[in-house]
């Protein structure tokens, strides 16, 4: 079974910056590609950012410019580095990892909030 473990959100306000991380417990081989979606009250849940084994990377319009997704040199951690933060940014946001057989795996969530 595939576990993410994500940290780094919290209470933050308009303009200010936070860094989720996400760490995986499964084989980089087995990896194709991890991401963040983000899910806010009485909405659907939307792509973020993600990065494929290539480096490849896309981003939702709304946030371009503003966050950036990595990979760690494991591998198995990804990173979303989130600046000049708005208050439509306020979601929980999701770790999602794209695996060889296995499909989609999921994250608990981590809150983000900007306040104005």
């Amino acid at each position: 079974q595939v576990q993410l473990v994500e940290s780094g959100g919290g209470l933050v306000q308009t303009g200010g910056s936070l860094r989720l991380s996400c760490v995986a417990s499964v084989s980089t081989n087995y990896i194709n590609a991890m991401g963040w979606y983000r899910q806010a009250p009485g909405k659907q849940r939307e792509l973020v950012a993600r990065i494929d084994n290539s480096g490849t990377t896309n981003y939702a319009d709304s946030v371009k410019g503003r966050f950036t997704i990595s990979r760690g040199n494991a591998k198995n951690t990804v990173y979303l580095q989130m600046n000049s933060l708005k208050s439509e940014d306020t979601a929980v946001y999701y770790c999602n990892l794209d695996h060889s057989w296995r499909g989609d795996s999921w994250g608990q969530g981590t809150q983000v909030t900007v306040s104005s």
